[in-house]
């Protein structure tokens, strides 16, 4: 009698139709990639359209139509943001006119400062030396190196009128989303369509939470940031409470940056208590180191989860490439693709390993451990594993010894 065999789940051949689809698909990256300066407004117009899609998808399941779900959802965001920029725009535009008048006072109260200051010698001259020079280079500018700063505020402003038309470009995406997403699939080879499904899934599963952790944490540091200012600038010196709004914009905002984002907006709070004394900017430092162990160890666990946690130093490395390929927006999305990148790889992993995993098999063991380098044991914030899912009825219950299959992830990593 002939042993039963764990039944093949890999990818299916190399069909002309699966190589044309590679084909197309190289062509569409080559061309994407020819230009990716002209991508960010685009990719601006994805996250408003996930973003807006979720009501949208609620409202067209009760029956409404998806023009009338869009066009409702539209006029509901713009009246809340015209809300949001009248109850804060004023205050953060006299803010912001407020610093730049008083600059050149802030920035004489800290050289003041600064030259008090008990240094040793050795360091006191390589500042001024790097002070020096910065103020030199400044003043002796040559006319043709502004050549490149007028090509910089033309790209500024074809990017304005790039991103007028976002919101009539995620229109059409949120309306035209599930006939887009059923010619998408139909194009593809029949045996591609559920590991395309089950990547997608683990895209969108990635930048979802990622997303709605990041608005979440903006708005969370930000508010903690101007509690925290507001109450320095009744405890401490004023200051603080002059430019709370500013500051905890730009808190929230930088929030967008792993890592380095809470440390440069820490940058203006401080030199901006250095005008009011040492006591003040110990007292700044103070502030946003707490929120931001606070934001580590809090709220991003229970925000962000599994799905985006990576090591830190992977996510420096991220950081530092995404920024070369993208620039800002580049650094900022760093983060999401890198866990995205994660989480395909293993999936397909197990798709090809021996034996090759089901599709449905390796979403399960991918979803049942999300990370891959685990916190130490007895950690009380490690979550238990939860064990995958037991085989389909339709597969045998146990493989012959031979061929029994390896354990899920030792091969990954």
């Amino acid at each position: 009698m002939a042993a039963t065999r764990w039944p093949r789940a890999g990818f299916g051949p190399i069909s002309p139709r699966v190589a044309l689809v590679i084909l197309g698909a190289v062509v569409v990256a080559v061309a994407l990639s020819a230009g990716s300066s002209a991508l960010g407004p685009f990719i601006v117009g994805l996250v408003l359209a996930y973003l807006l899609d979720i009501p949208v998808e609620r409202m067209a399941r009760i029956g409404i139509p998806r023009w009338i779900s869009v066009l409702v959802v539209y006029a509901i965001t713009v009246y809340l943001l015209a809300q949001g920029l009248r109850f804060m725009l004023r205050p953060l535009a006299d803010e912001v006119a407020t610093f730049i008048t008083e600059f050149p006072r802030f920035s004489a109260q800290i050289t003041d400062r600064y030259a008090h200051l008990d240094l040793p010698p050795v360091l006191r001259q390589a500042i001024d030396g790097f002070l020096s020079e910065l103020g030199h280079g400044v003043g002796s500018i040559d006319p043709t190196t502004l050549l490149p700063v007028a090509s910089l505020f033309a790209g500024i402003l074809g990017a304005v009128v790039a991103y007028i038309i976002v919101p009539v470009w995620a229109f059409y995406l949120i309306k035209d989303r599930p006939a887009l997403a059923a010619a998408a699939e139909r194009a593809l080879p029949a045996e591609w369509r559920a590991d395309v499904r089950a990547v997608a899934s683990l895209a969108l599963r990635v930048f979802g939470q990622w997303l709605r952790g990041q608005v979440i944490l903006g708005l969370a540091v930000g508010a903690a940031t101007f509690a925290g200012l507001t109450i320095l600038g009744a405890t401490v010196d004023p200051v603080f409470s002059r430019f709370a709004i500013f500051l905890s914009v730009v808190a929230g905002v930088f929030e967008l940056l792993p890592i380095i984002g809470p440390i440069l907006s820490a940058i203006p709070a401080v030199l901006l208590a250095l005008t009011a004394g040492v006591e003040p900017a110990i007292a700044a430092v103070a502030l946003y180191v707490v929120v931001q162990q606070v934001e580590n160890n809090v709220l991003v666990p229970k925000i962000q989860g599994d799905a985006v946690e990576l090591h830190p130093t992977i996510v420096m490395v991220a950081l530092v490439v995404g920024g070369a390929i993208g620039g800002l927006l580049g650094a900022i999305l760093a983060l999401p693709v890198t866990a995205a990148a994660r989480d395909i790889f293993r999936y397909l992993f197990h798709r090809v390993d021996d034996p090759p995993a089901t599709p449905d098999e390796a979403l399960a063991l991918i979803r049942a451990r999300p990370v891959l380098i685990e916190r130490p044991v007895g950690d009380p914030t490690e979550p238990p594993l939860v064990p995958p899912p037991a085989a389909e009825p339709s597969m045998p219950a146990a493989p012959p010894a031979g061929e029994r299959r390896p354990d899920a992830d030792a091969g990954a990593e």
